[in-house]
């Protein structure tokens, strides 16, 4: 895995850079030290023997002649790079002979130089001096020995080629550069050793910290490595710690709100600076349920189906500001609230808004039913009380003089005052149920007996206003069930009441009852053959004050219907109800059956 190691490959670099630099280094310093330490030491070398040959000449200059001194001391002294000449005092060489000469360049430059600077003071130091010229990096060194021959003056020239040795020195240098090569080689194995002791603990902690990248906070680093690798997992570990810590309250402070914002009754959508949505709680799923589905292709009208909403929401993000609105219709009403989100480090910036939904539907719809129990409480009381009126203002003022007429009178203020006081019971009675501040004992009873009761009181009543009137049991006798008897007779009477309102003479009124041993209920219907009740009707017929067919003008309250649905509410049952018009309306209520066996049974 090393050879991917972005740290084992910097590693090798430095190594190499660092041994090619020092090598680099080394081969400058030892070239410029080579070439001078080589320069002196042939320019010593040429001194020693300079100081050789002058002592032996000037001893013996003069028992020799000077081809003697050429043949037996100077010429047996040249060696390469170095060769006398014998001058006389003019730069003329005498030995060699001229034919023997070499014919190097260096060489004819000082044999040039001896004879034109021979005697030029400036241009010797002490006898020795250094040509100007040079060539392939040498240099020439000229030493001049005098000496005197048979009573003549003459000058041994000492002619040195100073080689600063160029082969040897590049020679060292290879040397030093494979040597260096060598040891870059030798150094790949500890590196690879050292790296991968450095390494090893990193990829650990790189690997850990990938983990903590894809959400597993679980796995922790290896803390048993010493020095900073070992550090540096205390750390990351540390860190996991704070963050899991950190992460697990945000998560639990997460869950707690999402759970309110799931529990409250308002629906609650969050949106970003484009409009789309980034959280909604579980009432914005079923919120809208009472809107009608458009078939709109609009992604955002099936979010929030009101155009306006969305109007609203740029305008909110665009100013700001808060904006309140009501989206209502005959079916529904919503409130809707939009509230802008800034940004935190920009607190001008807006982000985004957050949008409260509230179905107002109910409430609506009570705002209108307390307005209309308001008009219908007014009409039905204004009705008997001008009746009243009517009636009492002719009696004070002495307007009725037949004793028959007063007493007419008298009996219809006396109708129409009991009128009123049911009027007013009924509506007590009501609110007493609606507030359940009505209460009432429920025990076993025998329904048999109840509807018993009624046949035989109702019997004479319908006979009267020429409707048949009967009770029919289908499954034979009933059970004994659970209720209240007295509120159940009232429900009876409510509606047959309600059924001889609305059946005309000829027509028939009936109970049938029936019990459901697989669920333990009984079902007790009253049905008619009256006029009916129209489908638009029917679904507000147990609301109070509601009269179907007021054109009519039939007589009534219009509470007693309310009043039934309520007292079975109250004792956990239900009503329901069938019509078709012209044709009868059918009324069913449910009893339970008692658990106990009592002793009608």
């Amino acid at each position: 895995m090393f050879h991917h190691s972005f740290i084992m490959r910097r590693m090798f670099m430095l190594v190499f850079i660092a041994l090619a630099a020092s090598a680099l280094l080394a081969a400058v310093a030892f070239s410029i030290a080579g070439r001078t330490a080589a320069f002196n030491y042939n320019v010593d070398e040429a001194q020693t023997q300079y100081e050789k040959i002058s002592e032996v000449i000037k001893s013996a200059s003069d028992e020799l002649s000077l081809e003697e001194i050429y043949e037996y001391i100077l010429y047996p002294a040249c060696v390469s790079n170095r060769e006398y000449f014998i001058t006389d005092t003019t730069g003329r060489i005498i030995l060699p002979e001229s034919g023997k000469l070499g014919e190097d360049v260096e060489e004819q430059a000082a044999i040039e130089f001896i004879k034109y600077n021979l005697n030029d003071e400036e241009s010797w130091s002490d006898h020795l001096a250094f040509m100007p010229y040079t060539l392939y990096s040498h240099q020439t060194l000229l030493m001049k020995i005098p000496f005197s021959n048979n009573g003549n003056y003459y000058y041994v020239i000492q002619y040195n080629l100073i080689n600063e040795d160029d082969d040897l020195i590049n020679s060292y240098i290879n040397i030093l550069l494979l040597s260096t090569l060598a040891a870059a080689l030798a150094m790949m194995v500890p590196t690879i050793i050292f790296v991968e002791v450095i390494t090893e603990p990193l990829q650990e902690v790189n690997q850990v910290a990938k983990e903590y990248g894809r959400g597993n906070l679980r796995i922790r680093a290896n803390e048993n490595h010493v020095g900073e690798a070992g550090e540096l997992a205390v750390s990351f570990n540390s860190m996991a710690d704070r963050l899991t810590k950190s992460i697990n309250e945000l998560t639990n402070e997460r869950n707690k709100l999402e759970n309110i914002f799931n529990v409250i009754s308002e629906g609650i959508m969050v949106f970003n600076r484009d409009g789309t949505v980034t959280f909604s709680n579980d009432k914005m799923k079923d919120i809208f349920s009472k809107v009608p589905h458009k078939n709109n292709f609009s992604e955002k009208i099936q979010i929030v189906p009101f155009e306006s909403f969305w109007n609203d929401l740029a305008e909110c993000m665009e100013s700001g500001e808060n904006k309140k609105n009501v989206e209502e219709s005959a079916n529904y009403a919503y409130e809707y609230t939009i509230v802008p989100r800034f940004d935190v480090n920009e607190s001008s910036e807006c982000i985004g808004a957050t949008g409260f939904f509230r179905d107002i539907t109910e409430e609506h719809k009570l705002d209108m039913t307390r307005r209309d129990y308001v008009a219908n409480i007014s009409h039905e009381l204004r009705t008997p009380l001008q009746t009243l009126r009517g009636l009492i203002e002719p009696l004070s003022d002495g307007m009725v003089k037949k004793e028959a007429d007063r007493m007419r009178y008298y009996d219809i203020i006396l109708n129409e005052t009991l009128r009123l006081s049911r009027l007013i019971d009924d509506m007590l009675e009501l609110s007493k149920l609606q507030s359940r501040t009505l209460a009432f004992q429920m025990y076993p009873f025998d329904i048999n007996e109840l509807l018993d009761s009624i046949l035989a009181r109702f019997t004479p009543v319908m006979k009267d206003e020429g409707i048949f009137f009967s009770v029919h049991n289908t499954t034979g006798k009933l059970p004994t069930v659970m209720g209240n008897p007295d509120r159940v007779n009232q429900i009876l009477v409510i509606l047959l009441d309600n059924a001889k309102k609305y059946t005309p003479s000829g027509g028939s009124i009936t109970i049938t009852s029936d019990y459901n041993e697989e669920i333990g209920k009984v079902y007790i219907s009253v049905a008619d053959t009256g006029q009916g009740i129209h489908e638009y009707d029917i679904n507000h017929i147990f609301e109070r004050f509601f009269k179907a067919d007021r054109a009519r003008g039939k007589k009534g309250t219009g509470l007693g219907l309310a009043i039934a649905k309520e007292l079975l509410t109250y004792m956990g049952e239900d009503i329901t109800v069938e019509s078709e018009y012209g044709k009868g309306t059918k009324f069913t209520f449910t009893l339970k059956k008692a658990e106990a066996t009592n002793a009608w049974e």
